[in-house]
């Protein structure tokens, strides 16, 4: 399949299917129109000596130095190299390809006055494999993700450095493998390519993606936990949470009451207490106040995908052309940085169930720590140490960025949004996510070994796919095996898929 980029309708998956899975891409004919109606504009603004932000001018603290006819052209250069000043590691293929993605569909609107040769380079780079080598650090997140954004628009004059089957070339040498000529820049071209928040959205739009599919596994892995702990099911009863009305509790409970379903202990066969504690009760409204969160979050990503963050903003059918901040990202950096600590709350309650499963006081009759041979044998005991240090590191990651501003360009840029910083930091606390919910999920299983009534068929499963990759802990071994494949299972969303496969959608 072809994406039709057009500047409405993108949406999270979709920045998933371009960036991750490589699907092609292709501008509407109205955006080709829009963008050449707009450039048309400006160049006859141009011609008649109107003063343009970042056109015409200098920019940051020197936006109000005028520059001559000659100095136009170059200086979109020059822009490009002064911000072409990132650190450190290249990103992801994935976050650079989404990035780009964004800024065409900016450019589709017809609002940025840029080159349509600069949109379909962006286009051809997207559909032919060629991606611009960039350093993971440098983005404020306000001006946009300038230093990001400028290592792309590198490769607008044939320089910088991109991947191209697999392979890092010389900017220009990439684009001639793949057959796509050097567009070049001219008047407003650079600060068209580089002036948006588009790295740190498509990041956000790829983490949430993954986010939501690992929170349904988050209800597997309580529904497994549950199952083993003996849990009172009544909290889950779908009317207790109707009646106080919020969607992601709700959800949550139907989902793990699906997953539950045809078991011993939904069907009230196995006794129960009167009343559980909260990390076995409150799941619902727990994990159902992080799917909230990342609903929102969805909104706000989706908004700014489709929306012009550019800076200045040109309006052809009214011959207008405005400066502003629409590039600050701030409007994503937010309810990022609350999706962020959203995951780190249902880590936190992960581990707390599994030190239900491990403590002999807690479990229900369970053995300590998981293990027939308590004393010679330790079990899962040093599991949960594991799950603690990532704990600690996520909750130290999921202090806000999004408050953390550095004023910068002699007070010029005095408020910015460190979107990046947040961004970033969300993949960190995923990647812990990953592994304290692997081992949730593993210790589950353990304890699911120890019961001799029926499961549900979600949780049956879930504990079937488990025993492909890890066995039972018969006698201690080391376990450092065992933590990462079930970290990698769960990034690999192969439980949730099997589930879902055998009970339908959690959703």
């Amino acid at each position: 399949m072809t994406l039709i980029i057009n500047g409405s309708g993108l949406t999270i998956e979709d920045v998933v299917n371009v960036a991750r899975n490589n699907e092609k891409v292709e501008l509407h004919p109205d955006a080709i129109k829009r963008i050449n109606v707009c450039r048309a504009m400006l160049e006859k603004k141009i011609v008649a000596g109107e003063i343009m932000y970042g056109v015409n001018t200098g920019i940051g603290e020197f936006s109000e130095m005028v520059l001559n006819d000659d100095q136009i052209k170059d200086f979109q250069k020059y822009l490009v190299y002064n911000h072409a000043a990132g650190i450190g590691e290249p990103f992801p293929i994935e976050y650079v390809r989404g990035a780009m993605l964004g800024r065409i569909n900016v450019h589709a609107h017809g609002n940025s006055g840029s080159r349509l040769e600069i949109t379909q380079t962006l286009v051809d780079m997207l559909n032919k494999g060629v991606t611009p080598w960039v350093c993971e650090k440098g983005s404020v997140g306000a001006c946009g993700d300038l230093a990001p954004m400028s290592q792309i628009a590198l490769l607008m004059m044939g320089e910088g450095k991109a991947y191209y089957k697999g392979k890092l070339y010389d900017g220009k040498e990439a684009l001639d493998k793949a057959g796509i000529p050097v567009p070049g820049l001219q008047a407003r071209d650079g600060l068209a390519t580089i002036n948006g928040s588009n790295v740190l959205t498509a990041m956000s739009a790829i983490f949430l993606f993954d986010a939501n599919r690992w929170l349904k596994q988050a209800e597997i892995g309580a529904a497994m936990s549950l199952e083993a702990l003996k849990a009172n099911m009544k909290p889950y009863t779908a009317k207790l949470h109707e009646i106080r009305g919020f969607k992601g509790a709700i959800k949550c409970a139907n989902a793990i009451n699906k997953l539950v379903d045809g078991g011993d202990l939904k069907e009230q066969i196995v006794k129960c207490k009167v009343q559980d504690a909260y990390s076995m009760r409150s799941t619902p409204q727990v994990i159902g106040a992080a799917l909230d969160a990342l609903v929102y979050a969805r909104s706000q990503v989706e908004i700014e995908l489709n929306g012009v963050g550019d800076n200045p903003v040109f309006f052809p059918e009214e011959n207008l052309q405005l400066s502003g901040a629409n590039f600050q990202g701030s409007p994503v950096s937010l309810p990022m940085d609350m999706a962020g600590i959203a995951i780190t709350m249902i880590s936190v309650m992960s581990e707390r169930r599994m030190n239900r499963l491990n403590n002999p006081a807690l479990s229900v009759g369970l053995p300590a720590f998981l293990t027939k041979g308590a004393g010679m044998f330790s079990g899962l005991m040093l599991s949960q140490y594991t799950a603690d240090m990532q704990i600690v590191e996520q909750r130290i990651l999921s202090a806000p960025a999004s408050i953390q501003s550095i004023p910068a360009a002699a007070d010029q840029e005095d408020f910015v949004s460190m979107g990046m910083n947040t961004a970033l930091k969300n993949f960190q606390i995923l990647d812990n996510a990953y592994g304290i919910l692997g081992i949730e999920i593993m210790a589950a299983a353990q304890a699911l070994d120890f019961r001799d009534y029926k499961f549900g068929k979600g949780v049956t499963k879930a504990k079937e796919v488990v025993r492909k990759y890890v066995d039972f802990l018969e006698i201690d071994r080391p376990l450092y095996d065992d933590h990462n494949k079930m970290k990698e299972l769960v990034k690999s969303c192969e439980i949730l898929e099997e589930v879902e496969k055998e009970i339908g959608s959690l959703d």
